[in-house]
């Protein structure tokens, strides 16, 4: 039987596994809808890139139900702060999503050309706005989050939608635009050919560049420009799940206390930046495939960065540091831990096997010939 301390570690690598897996799965075709504006100019090659995504937009979406349900079951505390501070921010993320089904759907349902362009800018939207939010996010808990909790641990959010959109969480929210648009480019130089490739390829030898100039400037914000956090007392790894047990203390620079401790973490951020260069170049040299995955090893990266420079919080209170939410006082039960342990070792190979049965079913390129053919009965 695994201890209270190693359960509450596995789950908070395997938190940060679906959050990455859903980065990547579904990043690919929110980068790809982010550049339907610039990188299909006439319908036909719209449709192209439309249906590049088209077969597998719906299953990579299950990747983001799977990392709400795991913050639900595992980190109860970490789901009712977040999804009622981040309430607005989640409202617009939502309606943001709902117009991609929309928009794969009725597109192409009609010849007119005003209907088509305006499911077009609903898909680019669609596209961008769930990337920026999220990096968003992912700045405003580097910051810390205003909340606090009252005698009876009930919580209370104090901020407002508004204030979500300070500068250096916008300047997140662009790298996760930016790495996701990488990503997307890539993911069509695979898919298509001609024109519609040609262009992907100018886009990918860019965008990693532009990636790696925001998360460095990002790394600079955090090691100059914000506070991190700090346990400075309490916080007992292997007991109770209590936010009150601990005293918590604001530093400049404390995020990167952790590379010193822990070297190892720095793999983290250089993985980020290497993936990013490696993409640019194995796509000059015409090796596609390996290029995804170098691209996937930066969103990877980048990802984890925000992750091992936290830990072990993962989302402090601007309001009362005391009281910000850690790995291990915002864990479930022990026994619900173990459960859903049981669980994913017995479904997740379930789930990644068929996802690569899926992209083998679907591989292979996507022409203006073959939407030609199939106009009927493709997107």
């Amino acid at each position: 039987m695994l201890d209270y301390e190693t359960l509450r570690l596995i789950w908070w690598f395997l938190f940060g596994f679906l959050m990455i897996g859903f980065a990547i799965f579904d990043g690919f075709d929110f980068g790809v809808a982010a550049l339907l504006p610039w990188i299909a100019r006439t319908d036909s090659e719209r449709r192209v890139v439309i249906n590049t995504i088209g077969p597998v937009w719906e299953g990579n979406q299950g990747w983001i139900i799977l990392g709400a349900g795991a913050i639900f079951a595992a980190f109860p505390p970490l789901y009712g702060a977040s999804f009622s501070g981040f309430y607005l921010a989640l409202i617009g993320l939502l309606f943001a999503m709902l117009l991609r089904p929309g928009g794969f759907k009725y597109r192409s349902k009609l010849q007119d050309s005003t209907w088509r362009t305006i499911w077009d800018h609903l898909l680019f939207v669609g596209g961008a706005v769930p990337p920026l939010l999220f990096g968003v996010a992912v700045g405003n808990v580097l910051q810390g989050v205003p909340f606090h909790f009252d005698e009876w641990q009930r919580l209370f959010y104090d901020g407002s939608f508004f204030g979500l959109l300070n500068p250096f969480a916008l300047l997140c929210g662009l790298v996760s635009v930016s790495m996701h648009v990488t990503h997307g480019a890539v993911y069509l130089v695979n898919k298509t050919d001609g024109t519609i490739q040609a262009r992907a390829i100018r886009i990918a030898g860019l965008a990693p560049f532009v990636t790696i100039a925001l998360f460095v400037l990002g790394g600079l914000w955090v090691a100059f420009g914000i506070q991190g956090y700090v346990v400075t007392a309490g916080g007992a790894w292997d007991g109770p799940s209590n936010p009150f047990t601990k005293t918590v203390e604001l530093h400049s620079g404390a995020w990167l206390t952790n590379y010193a401790h822990y070297p190892w973490m720095i793999l983290a951020p250089l993985l980020g930046i290497i993936g990013a260069i490696l993409t640019t170049r194995l796509v000059a040299s015409s090796r596609p495939i390996l290029a995804f995955v170098s691209s996937g090893a930066s969103l990877f990266g980048i990802i984890s960065t925000a992750g091992v420079s936290m830990f072990p919080f993962l989302m402090p209170s601007s309001n009362n540091p005391s009281q910000s939410l850690t790995v291990f006082d915002a864990s479930s039960s022990h026994d619900t831990l173990v459960i859903m342990l049981i669980s994913t070792v017995i479904f997740m190979p379930i789930i990644l096997l068929y996802t690569a049965w899926v992209f083998k079913i679907m591989r292979g390129t996507v022409s203006s010939k073959y939407i030609e053919n199939n106009s009927h009965s493709v997107y």
